[in-house]
């Protein structure tokens, strides 16, 4: 006789065997056998289901949640809740050539994190506008009476004043940075000005403002927080383990021995304004150079920075290319055309006895205005008179050589070091004159594509002025277009499609490049990248002060989801002990009335009853 036995880690009371004895072989063990197995196999497979339940509601849920944050940065319009104690505010001047403007920002306490950053928005006020004032002229014009920079400042502080809760002044960080205009001043003007706002704005406000929150700030230093504040509304510094989302592998800067990091796919900006463009994007693997002097001129054109609040973790360290443009901005690049066409039809003229463009009747032919249209070049007190042929293709030909091109491997405009863009696995946003050339006249802005922007830039150049200036009279152009831009259109369309795709060497192919104007229905500045990567370490202070608090959070989510799986693990434990108690009652019952039955026909038979052996 065999006998099955079947035990568990339960007390020693818990433990049943399966006997074979008063039943057939084959049906009762093959029976008990089948049912405890099916038993067990419900379980397991009850247990498998609830895990899979479990995991795709939580993922789901997950999901569901970032949907949501993302759709909050697309329509976070609200106003701002001067109420709520736990809103953090910080305040950014950009001290710009022509005027100042000033920004206000908030963002909620950190959520202990430290692998996330911070979620700065821009302050809106009762009205749902965004909390921004600006002034003229610019600071730069204050050089030689500096001692009058505060008072020049002091409106947009104190309009500042009145949107950021009183409560809220000293703890509130005030950043004045000054770009192009405060540049070209000698250094001397610059230390007299900002001294001056060191000195005197203390005095009268009470935000947080030291040494270093007043300086005048680089080219390169502009692009990089530009290229922060785009990726940060773009949502691509969280990390996501969506397969919808574009990755890249990265080598993070520092540790080259280590294994390279998957993470989000940045995109990079590129931005052509009146005087110059500016290019900025990730560079994810470490760089090879061509020569030393290369390298040399690399290190001013990359930079590293970490947004992490933690300078041990890697995981929000960039590597990022930023190069800037003088002369390369759409107007100042027709400036350039006109003193060169200026200069060679003079000596041209000069050397064949000619008189072309120096009367409205013989005017030159210039192919980069559209047909027909007139326009005149003033210089040194001569006129010269230009009439348009429209011819787009021969536009770009004139144009190509003020690329400053070299033969030189991985250079840009000027001959300048640009390292290899990874044009599969790349995105670009294209904004100021790369939007206005694309729609504000094409009407095509968007998602660029270089066949249909050249086909609609050559029928445009080869319009009739008559007809440009008619439908212009019917507003078929966009609102903010105007004569300046009809007359300029066809060259600064030449002008952007040689500089993408012969300067920084963008093939035809590429369809990655988005025009914009704004992100998400916002306007973007880069003063949003400034505050983010200045106050990247706040929140180790709210993570030290709240350490307790938040390591009870994160206890509570994470057993949120894993207590669902111990419940089911128990329940599912319990209820096996409980079949199996069972059938340890069935059988002592069964064993029982064995017994039982026993007795009764001993005493029929007149037999005394067998005594059962006790335990020894």
């Amino acid at each position: 006789m065999g006998r099955i036995s079947i035990s568990c880690l339960l007390p020693a009371s818990w433990h049943f065997s399966i006997s074979p004895v008063g039943c057939p072989r084959i049906l009762n063990t093959t029976l008990r056998q089948i049912v405890v197995i099916g038993i067990l196999a419900a379980a397991v497979s009850l247990l498998y289901y609830s895990l899979v339940v479990i995991r795709n509601k939580y993922g789901r849920a997950y999901r569901d949640k970032r949907f949501h944050r993302y759709l909050a940065r697309v329509t976070d319009t609200e106003a701002t809740d001067t109420n709520n104690p736990n809103l953090n505010y910080g305040i950014v001047v950009d001290c710009g050539s022509s005027g100042s403007r000033i920004f206000v920002y908030c963002w909620p306490r950190h959520n202990g994190n430290p692998h996330d950053l911070l979620d700065i928005k821009q302050m809106r006020d009762k009205n749902r506008k965004p909390v921004v004032m600006k002034i003229k002229p610019g600071i730069s014009e204050f050089a030689s009476s500096p001692e009058k920079v505060s008072d020049y400042i002091s409106p947009l502080l104190s309009f500042a004043a009145e949107h950021v809760p009183r409560a809220k002044h000293k703890e509130t960080p005030l950043y004045i940075l000054c770009t192009a205009g405060m540049r070209i001043l000698p250094e001397s003007q610059q230390k007299a000005i900002l001294e001056d706002l060191l000195t005197d704005i203390p005095v009268h406000f009470d935000f947080l403002f030291s040494d270093s929150h007043a300086e005048v700030i680089s080219g390169k230093q502009e692009g990089v927080y530009a290229w922060i504040g785009i990726n940060f509304v773009l949502g691509r510094f969280e990390h996501t383990d969506d397969e919808d989302e574009a990755i890249v592998e990265v080598h993070v800067p520092g540790s080259e021995n280590k294994e390279a990091i998957f993470r989000k796919r940045t995109v990079g900006i590129l931005d052509m304004g009146g005087v110059s463009t500016q290019i900025a994007y990730e560079v994810p693997k470490t760089v090879s150079f061509a020569s030393s002097q290369q390298e040399e001129v690399a290190k001013n054109l990359l930079a590293e920075f970490n947004l992490g609040c933690d300078a041990h973790q890697t995981e929000h360290v960039y590597r990022v290319y930023v190069a800037t443009f003088l002369g390369f901005g759409g107007n100042a690049a027709r400036q350039r055309y006109e003193d060169s066409l200026f200069t060679s039809t003079a000596l041209k003229n000069r050397l064949l006895g000619k008189q072309t463009g120096m009367t409205s009747d013989s005017p030159y032919l210039d192919p980069c205005l559209p047909l027909d249209a007139q326009d005149e070049i003033q210089q040194k007190g001569q006129i010269m008179y230009l009439r348009g042929t429209g011819d787009f293709n021969l536009c770009r030909e004139i144009i190509q050589p003020f690329m400053n091109k070299t033969n030189e491997t991985q250079t840009s405009l000027n001959g300048v070091y640009q390292p290899a863009v990874h044009f599969q696995n790349s995105e670009f946003y294209g904004f100021s004159e790369f939007y206005y050339c694309t729609e504000d006249v094409l009407r095509m802005g968007g998602d660029y594509n270089a066949a249909k922007f050249t086909k609609a830039a050559k029928d445009y150049c080869a319009t009739k002025w008559s007809v440009l200036r008619e439908r212009f009279d019917r507003g078929l152009y966009a609102s903010h277009a105007d004569l300046h831009r009809l007359k300029y259109q066809c060259f600064k369309s030449a002008w952007m499609y040689e500089v993408f795709h012969s300067g920084f060497s963008f093939p035809v192919s590429y369809s990655n490049l988005k025009t914009a104007l704004q992100v998400y229905d916002k306007e973007v500045q880069w003063t949003l990248g400034a505050i983010l990567y200045r106050t990247r370490f706040l929140p180790l202070r709210d993570i030290q002060q709240e350490n307790f608090r938040g390591s009870h959070s994160h206890w509570r989510s994470f057993s949120f989801v894993y207590n669902h799986y111990l419940f089911f693990v128990c329940f599912l434990i319990v209820l096996l002990s409980i079949l199996l108690y069972l059938l340890r009652l069935r059988r002592i019952h069964r064993r029982m009335l064995r017994n039982s039955s026993s007795t009764s026909l001993w005493m029929e038979e007149g037999l005394p009853p067998q005594k059962i052996a006790g335990p020894l």
